[in-house]
């Protein structure tokens, strides 16, 4: 019985690892849709960027990577800013489908260009703890995975702190509550969609950081599928809400080193939409979702 226990235990810590990478993915996709309502598809991308952002660095300096979030997460706010500023501010209002064809032909174009500048080989960063475990009850779990999860706890901690008790963490929340009324209270609604396009690129950096350290391998065109996971979590965790982005990722980690453990790999990437398609069937709005009656 204690073996199946601890074997519960350790799939858990897993899919809280997994989870977690998931959780600030999302919460960048569900920021930047709160605020400017807008759908980026090309959002992976920004997580591959901060891969190879970290990987630069690293390679560079041979820093500890985990050190290097403090380089990749102010890169990718930047490059998230620019792509606000030229891509998505002339288009914004002009209809959905401008919006989602600018972000598809972002996703070639990041693609294109990381493959030209890093090529288009696996690359992998090997972790200086990789080959350290600690105890949890008894378990003999890789250091790595508690660190992630802690450094995630610490960041999320970090953005409720930012939007709750801030000036500006308080003029983005009313953007994203009622935009005609933020701009009526004198709110410049085009800074506020700046700045959360900017964390929501920053947070997926974050993610593409904690990706690599965990010892995954990457590629320019790796951003696709977790984008698309990002997207089943916002929507079962409810459009715009954080702690539904929480709750999505960690239940979709959770879920998918289970489905693994249980029923094989190759359930990994579909077991997000079985949870997806039955969250939407009881569920329409997600799990945090207001309903619209």
């Amino acid at each position: 019985m204690t073996g199946g226990l601890d074997i519960v235990l350790q799939v858990g810590i897993w899919g809280l690892y997994a989870g977690c990478i998931y959780i600030l993915l999302a919460i960048g996709l569900n920021l930047i849709f709160g605020v400017m309502k807008v759908v980026n598809f090309a959002h992976g991308e920004f997580l591959m960027l901060g891969a190879y952002v970290t990987f630069t660095f690293y390679a560079i300096s041979g820093f500890n990577p985990y050190v290097l979030l403090v380089a990749s997460v102010p890169i990718l706010i930047l490059i998230g800013v620019t792509i606000e500023r030229l891509c998505f501010r002339p288009i914004l209002g002009t209809g959905k489908l401008n919006e989602i064809f600018i972000s598809i032909g972002l996703i070639y174009l990041i693609q294109n260009a990381a493959a030209v500048i890093w090529t288009d080989e696996y690359r992998i960063i090997h972790s200086p703890f990789e080959s350290i475990t600690i105890s949890v009850f008894g378990v003999n779990l890789p250091l790595d995975y508690l660190i992630i999860i802690i450094t995630t706890i610490l960041i999320l901690i970090g953005l409720y702190l930012f939007l709750r008790k801030t000036r500006l963490g308080k003029a983005m929340r009313a953007t994203s509550q009622n935009r005609k009324g933020a701009m009526l209270m004198g709110i410049n609604v085009e800074k506020m969609d700046m700045i959360s396009f900017g964390i929501g690129a920053g947070l997926a950096g974050a993610a593409g950081t904690l990706w690599v350290v965990s010892g995954q391998v990457f590629t320019p065109y790796m951003g696709s599928i977790p984008a698309v996971k990002a997207f089943a979590i916002i929507i079962i965790g409810g459009l715009g809400s954080i702690p539904g982005a929480i709750v999505g990722g960690i239940i979709l980690g959770l879920a998918e080193n289970f489905a693994i453990f249980t029923i094989g790999g190759a359930w990994k990437d579909a077991i997000s939409f079985l949870i997806l398609i039955v969250v939407l069937i009881f569920k329409p709005t997600g799990l945090f979702g207001e309903s619209a009656e």
